[in-house]
């Protein structure tokens, strides 16, 4: 792991003091620092056309030195790529590719398509510009491969399940129904997301239930962080209708202190507490 590469593969418009923040973060710990070519390009919302975004997702995961993929930050426009990707390249030239939000979308498919371990976790601009100790602290634990610990502060459902972890950004999950991105194995579901009314949080819900696999497959729930959203109290009515075990409190969020989540190692949840080994 020589090199960290900082890539923008959705949404545009990242800083170039933050950028410059991060990749002095890395560099003081030793590591040499890439940037992609498309790191401050504008095509609306976008980090350069989908081409563009494309073929520098390719280049880091071809690219030898580099062992750590770190995206800017989210947005959108990881979606439009999806289809577009070498799965093949990237299962036979494994990274750390970490990022969330809009970037779920690129962990998920790459997880399903490669069976490689992806990273829910910090970004350049977002984070690693000016990075809590929690946060840090908790990144490293996950790509060094340590077992993790979390405990949740709340049970809606009681109860313990297995499987795999697996999730992120709800709304980015929904974006992928039409897709073959559901594991067809036992797994946790953790979501999180900003800015979005109950009642849509309540139909992105019950859009990933109507589906059978999903359904079938989805053995517990861990809830993170819905910052900003209207009513409280009906987002505790929801997810008291969940009937699998359910929890909350993770920091699994928009936030400046989060965790980091390896997606589809496994893992075990017990009342409160979530396992990952």
């Amino acid at each position: 792991m020589k090199t960290v590469g900082l890539i923008s593969p959705a949404g545009g418009g990242v800083s170039e003091e933050k950028i410059n923040s991060a990749k002095k973060y890395f560099e003081n710990r030793g590591f040499q620092v890439k940037l992609s070519k498309n790191i401050y390009a504008s095509n609306r919302y976008l980090a350069g056309k989908d081409d563009e975004r494309l073929e520098e997702l390719h280049s880091f995961f071809k690219d030898p030195d580099i062992g750590i993929i770190i995206s800017t930050r989210g947005g959108y426009g990881s979606i439009r790529i999806i289809n577009g990707i070498d799965y093949d390249l990237i299962k036979n030239n494994p990274k750390i590719f970490c990022g969330y939000s809009d970037i779920t979308a690129l962990l998920l498919m790459i997880y399903k398509k490669t069976g490689l371990i992806t990273y829910h976790g910090p970004m350049a601009s977002t984070d690693f510009s000016d990075i809590s100790t929690y946060t840090e602290e908790n990144f490293l634990k996950a790509i060094s491969g340590e077992k993790l610990e979390f405990n949740g502060n709340k049970v809606y459902k009681e109860g313990s399940a297995s499987g795999i972890i697996w999730g992120g950004n709800l709304a980015t999950v929904v974006t992928l129904c039409g897709q073959d991105f559901i594991p067809n194995q036992d797994f946790i579901f953790f979501a999180e997301d900003l800015n979005e009314p109950v009642y849509k949080i309540d139909r992105m819900f019950t859009q990933l239930f109507n589906i059978k696999e999903f359904k079938n497959n989805c053995k517990g729930i861990i809830l993170g962080d819905f910052l900003d959203t209207d009513n409280e109290d009906w987002l505790e009515e929801l997810f008291k209708e969940f009937e699998i075990p359910t929890i909350s409190g993770l920091k699994i969020t928009h936030n400046k202190d989060k965790i980091t989540i390896p997606i589809g190692r496994k893992c075990y949840l017990e009342n409160t507490k979530l396992v990952i080994d």
